[in-house]
């Protein structure tokens, strides 16, 4: 506890004879930042009034000591006249680790100075320069060099390049912190320079300065470029113009280190077979113009080319055509043609088929376009100065419109016959649909009642119109109000619509009345005198007709055959002129035969079966029939039909249309004619209104029963 006292009542009795004898202690001067190279002595002022008692210095606030020696810090001391208040702290040598903060304190009067910085700055090296002191490139190849700095510079040293004593303040570089140096120091540094080397930089120097605040002039290093190049290539022409179809001479001259070894030519990037040496002769064309010749020389090192395009004249060259174009009505169309020549070419435009120049040079504008302006525009070039060359190109203008409908030719109809109506139909887009309309409906497509559409691609119209279609408007049937009244064939696309109207002509029947009735009173007439000539005919067969009822034999007038194969108990008469016999009466059936036919009695002579051929005639003479005989059932024309006249024996033959020249007919048995010979039918003639039909449907359906030669 007293030691604690001590102290405080020292400071008491301080205060109480400060203000009892005068000013109190302050610092006269306090030290302040400071500089100095390695090595060097640093001095750091301090001076204090009205103190007299213990003054001590810190660093980086460790206390140096209250003694002047400063013991244990040999390079470190105290001076300066301490009874009249000065204390400055000296340092030397100067070390890195002596870099950090002082203070000066009054410490019974409890003063502090401000902190004071002590920077220590260590000088650059002298740089190196990585490949020197003679460093050999490429020309033309990107190249860098290498400037690095060593050893503990601080502060950080700047790297700078030179060639020739003129720094390089464009030359792009880079520097980098290799390692940090004791004490915060930043260590060794390098910069890289990037360049591409030409042949004159050969022999040139380039220096690196290593550059800092501890070293304001720096250090330099100089190195020596040694350059190898490619060669160094001028390309001339002579002539340089000329026109097309003269000579050229192209002449390839190179430097190069080392030597050149070798020449390669090329037209437009494709080599020049056959040229090897500095010289090459061409004969010029267009083509030279736009394709330059190039010349490449190498060497160990590498190569280079240069190249030259002629001054070629020739005529126009079309390059490239006009495109077709489709725009909107009032819209603004514009064609462009490019034409290559030299001299440059003079371009007109003109509309196909006519000799106004619309426009000159290669673009035609055409503002607001209307439907009269679609068509084909043509562009050209007049020939060169040589007269080659030159010529047209064209394109077409579609303007989108609505649709353009026109009526077609339709022909006049009859009344209740088929008609046809038809329209043409122009537009650009095309139509959505083409509608046929009429009083009670409308149609685009297909079938409706009487009214059938088709539509069908138009032939091409003018140009610049737009496809084409057909539309036709089929009517079966056609009615009085078809003719009154109109037909509407309408189409429509996105810019609008359009139509007309079409109408049905008739056409008169009377011519061909007048030619129908005339031939209707042909015909009566004809067909009256082929019923008069019947009606005589079957007069005449009844007079001369007779019957017997005993058998049933059939008796045809004109037979000259009596045949020994008949017994006398068959016959029931002689003579030419007797008529048939049969047994029932309506026979309308009357026999004409063509040829007698023999055939061969199956039943040997049992049952007496005569055969006869029959054909139908009208009139007397052979082949004068009104109906000519079907053909043969029973084989080719030419066999005789063989018919079963027993069912119709008993009738009466209305007229005489089947007569029989020769033979006869006997039927004992039904079933015996039937059994061997099959009947053929014949279709209902035509006859006359008066003649009874042949009842052709009283025929029996043939039967082919057992043939029986025994009773």
């Amino acid at each position: 506890t007293l030691r604690m006292l001590v102290p405080t009542l020292l400071v008491l009795f301080f205060f109480f004879l400060k203000g009892r004898a005068g000013p109190s202690p302050h610092f006269l001067q306090q030290p302040e930042d400071l500089v100095v190279l390695l090595g060097d002595e640093a001095r750091l002022p301090c001076a204090l009034g009205a103190y007299w008692g213990l003054v001590q210095w810190t660093k980086d606030g460790l206390a140096l000591g209250g003694e002047r020696d400063l013991p244990g810090w040999s390079r470190y001391w105290i001076a300066g006249n301490a009874a009249g208040g000065q204390h400055d702290l000296h340092i030397r040598p100067v070390e890195l680790e002596d870099q950090a903060s002082y203070e000066c304190q009054a410490t019974q009067a409890g003063l502090r100075s401000r902190p004071a910085q002590l920077h220590v700055l260590v000088p650059p090296e002298a740089p190196q320069v990585l490949g020197g002191p003679s460093v050999s490139l490429v020309a033309g190849i990107p190249a860098n060099l290498t400037c690095r700095s060593s050893g503990d510079a601080h502060p950080t040293p700047e790297l700078l390049w030179f060639r020739d004593g003129i720094q390089l303040d464009g030359a792009t570089f880079r520097q980098t912190l290799l390692k940090e140096g004791a004490t915060g120091s930043t260590g060794s540094v390098e910069s890289i320079l990037y360049l591409t080397p030409s042949s004159h930089d050969d022999g040139a120097t380039l220096v690196c300065r290593a550059r800092s605040q501890a070293l304001p002039a720096g250090k330099d290093t100089a190195i020596t470029l040694s350059l190898q190049y490619p060669p160094v290539v001028t390309l001339s022409a002579e002539p340089q113009r000329v026109q097309e179809g003269e000579k050229v001479t192209f002449l390839c001259q190179a430097t190069a280190q080392p030597p050149v070894t070798g020449y390669r030519w090329a037209k437009g990037g494709s080599p020049v077979l056959g040229a090897r040496g500095p010289m090459l002769e061409v004969v010029a064309d267009a083509s030279f113009l736009t394709a330059p010749v190039s010349c490449e020389v190498s060497n160990a090192v590498g190569s280079a080319n240069r190249s030259t395009a002629l001054d070629v004249q020739f005529g126009p060259i079309l390059q490239a055509k006009p495109k077709p174009l489709s725009v909107d009505v009032g819209e603004d169309a514009s064609f462009s043609c490019v034409w290559r020549g030299n001299p440059l070419p003079r371009v007109t435009w003109t509309r196909r088929g006519e000799a106004q120049v619309l426009a000159s040079g290669p673009t035609l504008r055409l503002p607001a376009v209307e439907p009269e302006d679609a068509g084909d525009y043509v562009c050209r070039a007049e020939p060169g100065l040589s007269g080659l060359g030159g010529g047209a190109a064209e394109a077409r203008l579609t303007v989108n419109a609505p649709p353009v409908v026109t009526a077609l030719h339709s022909a006049p109809a009859f009344l209740r016959g088929p008609a046809r109506l038809q329209c043409l139909v122009f537009a650009s887009p095309a139509p959505e649909a083409v509608v046929w309309s009429w009083d009670e409906g409308f149609l685009t497509a297909g079938s409706r009642g009487r009214f059938l559409v088709e539509t069908f691609p138009a032939p091409e119209g003018r140009g610049g119109q737009g496809p084409g279609l057909i539309s036709v408007l089929h009517i079966s049937g056609t009615q009085e109000s078809d003719f009154s009244r109109g037909f509407n064939c309408s189409a429509r696309n996105r810019l609008g619509e359009g139509g007309t109207q079409v109408t049905l002509g008739r056409r008169d029947l009377l011519p061909t009345v007048r030619i129908v009735a005339g031939a209707a009173a042909v015909a009566m007439t004809l067909l009256m005198v082929i019923t008069g000539v019947a009606l005589c005919c079957w007069r005449h067969n009844t007079a001369s007709a007779s019957f017997s009822k005993q058998k049933n034999l059939v008796r045809i007038p004109g037979s000259s055959d009596g045949s020994s194969s008949r017994g006398p108990e068959e016959e029931t008469g002689s003579g030419e002129n007797q008529g048939p016999i049969v047994h029932t009466d309506n026979s309308d059936l009357v026999l004409d035969e063509e040829a007698t036919l023999e055939i061969k009695d199956p039943t040997n002579g049992y049952y007496k079966v005569r055969g006869v051929s029959v054909s139908l005639s009208l009139g007397e003479g052979p082949g004068g029939g009104l109906f000519p005989p079907p053909s043969s059932p029973l084989g080719p024309p030419g066999t005789p039909t063989f018919y079963d006249f027993n069912p119709h024996l008993g009738m009466l033959p209305p007229c005489r249309l089947y007569r029989a020249r020769a033979g006869y007919l006997t039927t004992p048995h039904p079933r015996a004619f039937t059994s061997y010979i099959k009947p053929t039918s014949f279709g209902p003639p035509d006859l006359g209104p008066s003649t009874p039909p042949f009842p052709y449907a009283a025929f029996p359906t043939p039967s082919h029963p057992r043939l029986q030669t025994h009773v």
